[in-house]
């Protein structure tokens, strides 16, 4: 199946490692153009040298308010303009309500939230027709996952701003999708499972409780988010896609 991605460009925030970079790998590979970025200067230098001359590394921290303007500039520098983005950032803390501290609260909002809104409205400013604003969200958008609090706080407040921007752009031909992961076997993943006592039981315990018994592959989540993003998914929007196999337990 073409996906109809050759040559089209997309933004991919937090694409050095873990999901981020597993949706930048898989839509290079389908012939796209792929503007890296991460905190580490040398961390994205090295992913983009590694990902080959259709890759363009920029290092940014999404909660910096000039996020999303460099990150443009780049892609049309680079690239001559661009046709989507996926917003993927770090998840926040672990940790119970009595647990997260102010400091950790406010640090999270900057980053996972009010970044994400920054880079959305500017994408939103600059895109035409055929334009796609994805983010990378998780399966506590239907269910809070015990431990993680501010997750669970933040990103289904994410899941509305992605319903509400694809109601205002439908009429402007801009999809907005949400992509869900559930435990997919990222560092992400492995370092909470080691904050339990037990990793290996922790895992083993998770594993059962989803029905394909396994942690996803970081690159299954990358096939389905490249999808999202590409031509081949051009009447989907709005829509929270879960990639956790089978785990969440509701239609």
């Amino acid at each position: 199946m073409d996906l109809g991605l050759k040559d089209r460009v997309y933004i991919v925030t937090g694409s050095t490692r873990g999901l981020g970079n597993a949706t930048a790998r898989e839509l290079l590979a389908d012939g796209a153009k792929v503007v890296v970025t991460g905190r580490d200067e040398q961390r994205v230098a090295e992913v983009a040298a590694e990902l080959g001359p259709d890759a363009y590394g920029v290092a940014v921290d999404n909660a910096d308010p000039e996020a999303a303007a460099r990150l443009i500039g780049a892609a049309r520098d680079r690239f001559g303009g661009f046709d989507g983005i996926l917003i993927s950032v770090g998840g926040p803390p672990a940790g119970f309500v009595a647990d997260n501290t102010d400091e950790q609260w406010q640090s999270a909002f900057e980053s996972v939230f009010l970044g994400a809104v920054r880079l959305a409205r500017a994408a939103a400013a600059e895109l035409d027709a055929g334009g796609v604003i994805g983010f990378v969200l998780s399966g506590s958008v239907y269910e809070p996952i015990p431990g993680l609090t501010i997750s669970n706080g933040l990103r289904p407040g994410l899941a509305g701003l992605a319903k509400s921007l694809s109601d205002e752009l439908g009429p402007r031909g801009i999809r907005v999708v949400g992509v869900l992961p559930g435990r997919i076997d990222t560092d992400r993943v492995r370092q909470l499972d080691a904050l339990s006592a037990d990793p290996e039981a922790t895992r083993a315990a998770s594993e059962s409780r989803i029905p394909l018994r396994r942690y996803g592959a970081p690159e299954e989540f990358g096939r389905t988010a490249a999808f999202l993003l590409s031509p081949a998914a051009s009447y989907l929007t709005g829509v929270m896609v879960p990639v956790d196999g089978g785990a969440r337990h509701g239609f």
